[in-house]
């Protein structure tokens, strides 16, 4: 399109500008600002070749702007943007103008574009609080325009001085006349506009003249400073006719200035002509005077008469100190060895001048603050590339007790001197630097002021085009004397953050100072900056101090920070400051956050430079640097890195010899290897940068979660450089190293969305393997937050705060970044979208991180048990992991869990559903593999509970809610193949809440909802028995069992019964999706009867296939039946038919499997459907048959001693034994089998292998692994472990009957014995009846112990030889440590 119709092209490029302005699409947000950015580079580009049509296009928009009406604050804001966006666009592409640009260009230049641009100049005044900004564009505009359209606007500026000469009113137009301030004036333009206004002076009206002095002494300065080299030249090569058309208009000037007032007008204008005129300036510096330059040199003297007060008229001499400035000025435009006369004219006055502006005791004043405050500093400035080494001025305004006014003064002048350099012979900088400790003594004192009278204001906006005066009455509201003096502090403290940002080492120069003074003196420097960063009533302060905090850590200034030692300093300083932001970011307490979250990716660049840089510096002077993290990444609780960072302990910890606080938790970290010499403050500042990022990928604003995953890339090159030097792995560095790397690469991708993007972060965070003490720490605040929003959410809109800190909690919570996210009252406003996508955001970072903060807690645990096969990693089905997270419910993952299954049934009336759906998603899909067990649990226990003691269901909307939830939550677990959730699939069993569900199900009744909950529930089982490999079941026979006599209840319940068509065709999914999911359950399944054991075990068996086999033959036949019905009736459709052929597949495949896997009982069932005599069923048979004989049925299994011989070879499968006695099948089982089983198992093994006489071999297998993983001889034998639970059972089996034969007797004769029925064995004095005797009783039981005693001896031949196996092994397996 832009090569065959380029016009239109360029219309609709245009008309895409217009669309995205302000005022059309309402407030800005990063990516319109993004897209406004790009077209605006488009349009300016295009402008190069198409410059009329793009100009045009442009005008046209801002004419139609200009004449919008708004209504509201906020539509008055979208106006000066847009404004501002055009004019800028049109600057930048009137800049590019191209030379061959035809008359007619300019002719509609003049005619559509200057015109309103003369509107901003001339209706933009003071009471629109956008109007120097706007101006300030305007004459860009227009300076702009002039350079290659300068015949255009000055002939309306020409015209307009003709009618001027004409007019006879008093009160005249002289708007076009102010042009002459703004346009692109060079020594011939300015020769054209002195020539034209000498010739038109005169005729001119007193207004006029005015407007003309005033005009011309601007445009002098716009040549002066656009083109300094012809200014120069002046002096070089004099020009007479630049002289001439100067000194005419001075003379006319003159006869002007007939009173005090005009002269006071006048004298500024008249100095300026005077520059212009060299050879004059020579002639009147003689002793003989021609006599045409009389009134010149009268006029000098009348200059320096006024400077030094006796003019006779305050107005005289102020006049005077402005031009004695100009001329200060203008010499310093000229070099030293050109001409010495105007310097000697400067040195006649200088002394005066300043004595007149800088006088602390008598404030030099005009009544207008902003223009005196300008003087003041275009004197500083001339006065110092004068005599740079004549800085007497300067210690008079450095004074402590000298006004705010020449501080401000000083500093702006300084700046002026540094950003504005561009004459060879202007001196530098560096002559100032000796004054760096009075500088750095004015910042401290001037930021302690300003921030300590910030807190009761509101926030100012600091526009840096204002002036002194206009920033202070432009404010809205009205101020009190006190808040004057705040906002002086304010504007001061912001010019000397600008000056610090120009030129750091102004102060960070530390001349004869030791290195631990300069560490403190820059320390105190970076704090105070750092403490401006958060200041959200300070927005310009803060931006400006960030950029000068950027500035500080480039290569060179981080060297002056102590040039004695700077590795550590930079390691002390800059880690203090980036735990400080990254505090301050991690409780939300800036405003602009994702902003100052691209500053902090610069200042980790420039730390890594510096890092680079310094590699290779002696290791035994720069250890901070290269080993404060080695191995020292331990996690520890919550809150690691918590310190309390105010102004004076930032400064306190940043200074050498003061020891560093540490925070909670830092004792594990100091002890770990590798870290004993290392600062706390270094550690705590990666730990706190890692939590900021973290937090940040939950953000609504997709650019600050980009940012935030850029982030990683700089985190993980620090890594790579320290690792380079210590020759060590990066993951001692960064434990989530790849993790890292994998974010940052995402982040130069282009996101298709939000919701995109978080699916991708949440991914990531899926993979984060290592628990660290960031990652855990931003769990937990997150967790924090998300429970405070979660509140708010709930009760909104009823809840109101009941205290200041409830809202501020809120206030810290969700809004931070985004104000409008509150609403009145510290309720939450969920009408914006962006809060409640804030929390959907939090909940998923918490699901997707939890796994870590789980592994993390069970790691820091104590373990009760750990089994004498194995390492728990190894088990793949042991509980212990899951035991260990889910006994301690007071978790913080644990109480996340308990409150999003709450969620799971939220009816909150406006975002209730929302709320459902992402819980369910979340949970479904982007939930942590990790905490799979954790899950499982906890739905099993919560629906138990909806049953009563009797096994009742407790039929509620809400449990009915929670069990449609669970089923979806489970289907897109099971569906959703995660990496890593088939190692954590089998850590905990879902039978029983598997059978609940259905359980509940069952009793819904046949409503479409119900039959909807019936369809999901069988495809959530099919989707269970496709993960049957990777989940682990109890007793999965049974369980199998179980489910398939439950699901085929619902096979053809309802679908004769319905009546309408679409409930009809529900019944028919129900058909079918309970066929595939009992298909996938009967699948090498053995029927297993509830009761029943030998030969009427068979018979039932035999019974139950036949219940099965019959129901599948009826939905055969169900199915026929509707095809032929269909037919007959002609209203056989599509669908149902596709249906029916599904169904009718499916239920074969139901009887193949259900054949395949009982042949032994289901075969003389189904045999004789090969004879029966309807054709249809012959070939279902046929066909069943057919697919068991593929699927490889052994009939050897009819045999009638099959399940016998199928139990022995299980005997001996598990009591098989190796050549060196090992037993690796029973410990094999000991390591898989759930603690909670083991007791169980241990009375299975113990007769198993005594019935094959081999339970010596067991015993010893099992004490000596339990043995050797024992720590003590205390624990021997004495935890809940497999081998105490063999021995307790193999006593309690064999040895109850030797007990009884052995005690029997005795126990006998003590109890019906009449000689011992009267005999007292008390032998407690203090129970002892009056009769008794205390010695005759201890006989008796001295007595009759020794019977019990002998007797146990004698038995010796008749204790069960088990349990001397038991005895044996346990005396045998004792090292020798242990040996009693």
């Amino acid at each position: 399109m832009a090569a065959h119709r380029p016009v239109e092209w360029v219309q609709a490029v245009v008309s895409r500008f217009d669309e995205q302005l302000p005022i059309k699409t309402g407030q800005q947000n990063t990516h319109t600002k993004v897209s406004t950015e790009h077209n605006k580079e488009c349009l300016i580009n295009i402008s190069k070749y198409k410059f009329s049509l793009v100009i045009s296009g442009l005008t046209t928009i801002l004419k139609n702007v200009n004449n919008m009406r708004i209504f509201g604050e906020a539509a008055e804001k979208n106006l000066y943007l847009s404004q501002l966006i055009i004019l800028d666009t049109l600057e930048k592409c009137l800049a590019g103008q191209p030379k061959d640009t035809m008359r007619l260009d300019e002719t509609m230049l003049v005619k559509q574009l200057l015109p309103e641009i003369c509107h901003f100049l001339h209706t933009c005044r003071e009471g629109n609080q956008h109007a120097a900004e706007l101006r300030n564009s305007a004459s860009g505009v227009l300076f702009s325009l002039s350079c290659n359209n300068f015949n255009a606007v000055f002939s309306r500026i020409s015209t307009r001085l003709q009618e001027l000469t004409v007019c006879s009113e008093d009160n005249v137009d002289v708007h076009d006349i102010e042009l002459l301030q703004y346009i692109n004036v060079d020594c011939a333009k300015l020769k054209r506009l002195l020539k034209e206004t000498a010739f038109k002076f005169k005729a001119l009206k007193k207004v006029a003249q005015l407007a003309v002095i005033n005009s011309l002494e601007k445009a002098f300065w716009n040549w002066v400073e656009n083109y300094p080299d012809e200014f120069t030249k002046l002096y070089q090569i004099p020009q007479t006719d630049m002289a001439e058309c100067a000194e005419k208009l001075f003379d006319l000037v003159d006869g002007f200035a007939e009173s005090t007032k005009r002269k006071a007008a006048v004298w500024p204008l008249q100095i300026i002509l005077l520059i212009l005129c060299p050879e004059i300036i020579q002639d009147i510096s003689k002793d003989v005077v021609d006599e045409n330059n009389m009134n010149k040199k009268l006029f000098l003297d009348s200059l320096r008469k006024a400077l030094a007060g006796h003019g006779g008229s305050r107005q005289l001499t102020e006049s005077a100190a402005i031009a004695c400035v100009k001329l200060c000025k203008a010499s310093t435009y000229i070099n030293w060895e050109d001409n010495s006369v105007i310097f000697l004219l400067v040195q006649s006055m200088v002394v005066d001048l300043k004595n007149l502006l800088f006088n602390p005791s008598k404030p030099f004043s005009r009544g207008s603050q902003p223009a005196d405050v300008d003087l003041m500093i275009d004197c500083l400035v001339s006065c110092f590339r004068i005599s740079p080494h004549n800085n007497q001025h300067f210690k008079i305004c450095l004074a402590q007790n000298s006004p705010s006014t020449f501080h401000y003064v000083l500093v702006n002048s300084l700046h002026r001197i540094i950003t504005n350099s561009a004459l060879d012979w202007w001196p530098k900088i560096d002559a100032v630097y000796c004054h760096s400790v009075e500088l750095r003594n004015m910042f401290g004192e001037t930021l302690h002021k300003a921030v300590q009278g910030c807190g009761a204001h509101p926030a100012i906006r600091m526009a840096p085009s204002l002036t002194f005066k206009e920033k202070v009455t432009s404010l809205k509201f009205k101020e009190k004397p006190t808040d004057l003096e705040t906002r002086s502090y304010k504007y001061l403290l912001l010019s000397m953050v600008k000056l610090i940002h120009a030129d750091p080492k102004l102060l960070l120069c530390n001349p004869r100072k030791q290195g631990p003074e300069t560490q403190g003196s820059t320390a105190e420097l970076i704090t105070g900056l750092v403490q401006l960063v958060p200041q959200s009533h300070m927005p310009e302060i803060a931006q400006e101090a960030m950029e000068a905090l950027l500035v500080l850590h480039q290569l060179d200034s981080i060297d002056l920070w102590n040039p004695d030692a700077p590795v550590e300093t930079f390691w002390e300083i800059s880690s203090q400051m980036l735990f400080y932001i990254c505090k301050k970011l991690t409780s939300h307490q800036m405003l602009s956050s994702t902003e100052i979250l691209k500053w902090l990716r610069e200042i980790l660049i420039c730390r890594n430079k510096f890092l680079l840089k310094n590699k290779q510096a002696d290791r035994s002077s720069c250890h901070f640097l290269f080993l404060y993290g080695v191995g020292c990444d331990v996690p520890s609780s919550g809150n690691t890195s918590q310190m309390s960072m105010d102004h004076e302990e930032l400064l306190r910890t940043c200074t050498p010899g003061t020891s560093l606080r540490k925070g909670k938790g830092n004792s594990s970290m100091d002890s770990a290897a590798g870290c004993s010499g290392t600062p706390p403050i270094c550690r705590q500042a990666q730990t706190k940068l890692e939590v900021a990022l973290y937090m940040f990928l939950w953000s609504p604003d997709t650019e600050a979660v980009l940012v935030a995953m850029s982030c990683f890339r700089h985190l993980c090159e620090e890594a790579d450089i320290r690792c380079g030097v210590d020759e060590v792995s990066v993951h001692n560095f960064l434990p989530n190293y790849n993790t890292f790397m994998e974010f940052a690469s995402v982040s130069n991708m282009m996101s298709t969305g939000r919701a995109a993007l978080q699916k991708r972060v949440m991914a990531l965070l899926r993979r984060i393997e290592h628990p660290t003490a960031g990652n855990t720490e931003a769990w937990e605040d997150t967790h924090a937050k998300w429970e405070q929003a979660t509140k708010l959410i709930l009760n909104y809109p009823k809840a109101k705060m009941e205290d200041g800190q409830a809202a501020e909690s809120l206030h810290k919570t969700i809004v931070k970044r985004r104000m409008s996210h509150v609403s009145g009252g510290g309720s939450i406003d969920l009408s914006d979208t962006d809060s409640l996508q804030e929390w959907i955001n939090m909940t998923g970072f918490l699901c997707a991180l939890g796994g870590v903060c789980l592994q993390q807690r069970s790691n820091s645990g104590l373990a009760t048990y750990s089994p004498p096969m194995g390492p728990v990693s190894e088990r793949k089905g042991s509980m212990i992991s899951v035991m260990s997270s889910e006994g301690n419910a007071d978790t913080p993952v644990s109480k996340f869990m308990d409150r999003l299954l709450s969620l799971m049934v939220c009816n909150h009336e406006k975002v209730g559903l929302q709320i459902r759906t992402n819980v369910k998603d979340l949970v479904g899909l982007e939930l942590s593999p990790a905490l799979y067990p954790m899950l499982f649990n906890k739905l099993k226990n919560t629906i138990s509970k909806f049953f009563d003691s009797q096994g009742q269901v407790l039929l509620t909307d809400t449990n009915t809610q929670f069990v449609e939830q669970t089923i979806a939550i489970m289907k897109n677990l099971l569906d959703n193949h995660t990496e890593g959730s088939s190692e954590h699939l089998g850590q905990a069993s879902i039978e029983t809440m598997m059978l609940n569900l259905v359980r509940y199900v069952r009793v819904l009744g046949n409503m479409v909802h119900a039959i909807q909950i019936k369809t999901k529930l069988c495809q959530l089982v099919e989707v269970m028995m496709a993960r049957r490999d990777d989940l682990s079941f109890c007793q999965e026979m049974k369980f199998r069992n179980k489910m398939v006599e439950y699901l085929t209840d619902w096979v053809m319940g309802t679908s004769n019964q319905a009546a309408d068509d679409d409930v009809k065709c529900l019944t028919r999914d129900l058909d079918q999706a309970s066929m595939e999911a009992v298909v996938s359950l009967l699948a090498g399944l053995p029927l297993q009867p509830e009761e029943g054991d030998g030969v009427e075990l068979m018979e039932a068996k035999s019974q139950l296939f036949l219940k099965y086999f019959t129901l599948f033959m009826n939905l055969l036949n169900d199915c026929s039946e509707v095809e032929d019905e269909n037919a007959q009736t002609g209203g056989r459709k599509r669908g149902m038919s596709r249906r029916l052929a599904s169904l009718r597949h499916c239920t074969v495949l139901a009887m193949s499997n259900l054949l395949n896997a009982n042949v032994d009982s289901g075969l003389m069932h189904s045999i004789g459907l090969g004879y029966h005599k309807d054709l249809q069923t012959r070939a279902t048979f046929m066909e069943v048959l057919t697919k068991i004989l593929q699927q490889g049925t052994e009939f050897d299994t009819l045999a009638e001693t099959v399940l016998a011989d199928r139990f022995e070879r299980l005997v001996e499968l598990v009591t098989m034994m190796g050549d060196q006695g090992e037993l690796p099948i029973a410990m094999a089982l000991a390591n898989v089998v759930p603690c909670s089983q083991w007791d169980e198992l241990a009375r299975v093994l113990v007769t198993l292998f005594d019935s094959r006489h081999l339970l010596y071999q067991l015993l010893w297998n099992m004490f000596s692994k339990e043995v050797e993983l024992a720590d003590s001889m205390q624990t021997l034998f004495r935890g809940n472990s497999l081998a105490s639970k063999i021995m307790t059972f193999c006593f309690k089996v064999y040895g109850a009957t030797y007990l009884q034969k052995l005690l029997d007797p005795l126990l006998r004769i003590v109890i019906t014995s009449s000689d011992w029925q009267h005999v007292s064995f008390e032998v407690d004095p203090t129970r002892l009846e009056q009769s008794e005797s205390l010695e005759e009783n201890q006989r008796n039981l001295l007595q009759m112990t020794e019977k019990f005693f002998h007797a146990i001896i004698s038995s010796s031949s008749e204790f069960p030889p088990q349990l001397r196996s038991v005895c044996h092994c346990l005396y045998q397996s004792h090292p020798q440590p242990f040996v009693f």
